[in-house]
Protein backbone atom coordinates (compact mmCIF):
# COMPACT_ATOMS: atom_id res chain seq x y z
CA UNK A 1 0.00 0.00 0.00
CA UNK A 2 2.91 2.60 0.69
CA UNK A 3 4.51 1.49 -2.24
CA UNK A 4 1.47 2.22 -4.47
CA UNK A 5 1.02 5.86 -2.37
CA UNK A 6 4.52 6.67 -3.03
CA UNK A 7 4.44 5.94 -6.92
CA UNK A 8 1.65 7.67 -7.14
CA UNK A 9 2.55 10.79 -5.75
CA UNK A 10 6.41 10.81 -7.59
CA UNK A 11 4.30 9.89 -10.81
CA UNK A 12 2.09 12.66 -10.70
CA UNK A 13 4.77 15.24 -8.98
CA UNK A 14 6.82 14.32 -12.14
CA UNK A 15 4.17 14.74 -14.75
CA UNK A 16 2.41 17.73 -13.56
CA UNK A 17 5.69 19.76 -13.07
CA UNK A 18 8.35 18.91 -15.74
CA UNK A 19 10.86 17.86 -12.64
CA UNK A 20 13.27 14.46 -13.06
CA UNK A 21 11.99 11.38 -12.00
CA UNK A 22 15.19 10.46 -10.43
CA UNK A 23 15.72 13.87 -8.83
CA UNK A 24 12.09 12.98 -6.81
CA UNK A 25 12.74 9.58 -5.53
CA UNK A 26 15.64 10.35 -3.25
CA UNK A 27 13.77 12.72 -1.21
CA UNK A 28 10.34 10.97 -1.14
CA UNK A 29 12.31 8.07 0.32
CA UNK A 30 14.18 9.99 2.94
CA UNK A 31 11.27 11.18 4.27
CA UNK A 32 9.80 7.83 5.08
CA UNK A 33 10.37 6.88 8.89
CA UNK A 34 9.49 3.44 10.81
CA UNK A 35 7.74 4.13 13.75
CA UNK A 36 8.05 1.94 16.24
CA UNK A 37 5.26 1.47 18.71
CA UNK A 38 5.51 2.46 22.90
CA UNK A 39 5.23 -0.47 23.63
CA UNK A 40 7.75 -2.27 21.32
CA UNK A 41 10.74 -1.03 24.10
CA UNK A 42 8.90 -3.66 26.81
CA UNK A 43 8.48 -6.06 24.16
CA UNK A 44 11.90 -6.53 23.68
CA UNK A 45 12.14 -7.14 27.58
CA UNK A 46 9.25 -9.40 27.20
CA UNK A 47 11.49 -11.72 24.84
CA UNK A 48 14.58 -11.65 26.73
CA UNK A 49 12.67 -12.51 29.96
CA UNK A 50 11.05 -15.14 28.87
CA UNK A 51 13.94 -16.72 27.52
CA UNK A 52 15.92 -16.58 30.08
CA UNK A 53 12.92 -17.93 32.47
CA UNK A 54 12.52 -20.77 29.02
CA UNK A 55 16.21 -21.20 27.91
CA UNK A 56 15.19 -24.42 26.31
CA UNK A 57 12.07 -22.88 24.57
CA UNK A 58 11.56 -20.49 21.06
CA UNK A 59 9.14 -17.93 20.94
CA UNK A 60 6.80 -18.79 17.96
CA UNK A 61 4.65 -15.60 18.50
CA UNK A 62 4.36 -12.49 20.18
CA UNK A 63 1.14 -10.42 21.17
CA UNK A 64 0.94 -6.82 22.86
CA UNK A 65 -2.54 -7.17 25.16
CA UNK A 66 -2.58 -3.85 27.44
CA UNK A 67 -0.68 -1.04 28.89
CA UNK A 68 -2.34 -0.81 32.70
CA UNK A 69 -1.46 2.79 34.11
CA UNK A 70 -1.36 3.25 37.59
CA UNK A 71 -0.62 6.26 39.44
CA UNK A 72 3.20 5.79 40.53
CA UNK A 73 3.92 2.55 37.94
CA UNK A 74 2.51 1.23 34.99
CA UNK A 75 2.72 -2.22 33.92
CA UNK A 76 2.93 -3.92 29.87
CA UNK A 77 1.07 -7.33 29.45
CA UNK A 78 2.08 -9.63 26.64
CA UNK A 79 1.18 -13.27 25.60
CA UNK A 80 4.49 -15.02 24.12
CA UNK A 81 3.65 -18.80 22.29
CA UNK A 82 6.46 -21.16 23.30
CA UNK A 83 7.10 -24.77 21.57
CA UNK A 84 9.76 -26.61 23.73
CA UNK A 85 10.26 -30.03 22.27
CA UNK A 86 6.85 -31.50 21.76
CA UNK A 87 4.89 -28.95 23.57
CA UNK A 88 3.62 -25.51 22.78
CA UNK A 89 1.89 -23.32 25.49
CA UNK A 90 1.41 -19.49 26.21
CA UNK A 91 2.42 -17.73 28.47
CA UNK A 92 1.51 -14.19 29.96
CA UNK A 93 3.88 -11.72 30.98
CA UNK A 94 3.37 -8.85 32.93
CA UNK A 95 6.14 -6.17 33.77
CA UNK A 96 5.39 -3.72 35.80
CA UNK A 97 7.50 -0.09 35.82
CA UNK A 98 7.70 2.92 37.64
CA UNK A 99 6.14 4.95 35.03
CA UNK A 100 8.63 8.33 35.44
CA UNK A 101 12.05 6.29 35.74
CA UNK A 102 10.83 3.33 33.64
CA UNK A 103 12.60 0.85 36.04
CA UNK A 104 11.33 -2.12 36.06
CA UNK A 105 9.94 -2.65 39.55
CA UNK A 106 8.74 -6.37 38.76
CA UNK A 107 8.10 -9.13 35.91
CA UNK A 108 5.44 -12.24 36.78
CA UNK A 109 4.73 -15.34 34.39
CA UNK A 110 1.31 -17.41 33.94
CA UNK A 111 1.20 -19.91 31.85
CA UNK A 112 -1.84 -20.96 29.92
CA UNK A 113 -2.50 -23.92 27.35
CA UNK A 114 -4.67 -21.79 24.77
Amino acid sequence: MLKTIVFLLVFSITFSTNLQLPSMITPVFAKVEMNQPAYAKWGKVAMEKTKEKYPQASIVDYLHVERIAGSQTTTERFKLWLKEQNKEFGVFVNIEFETDTERIVNVTFKEVTQ
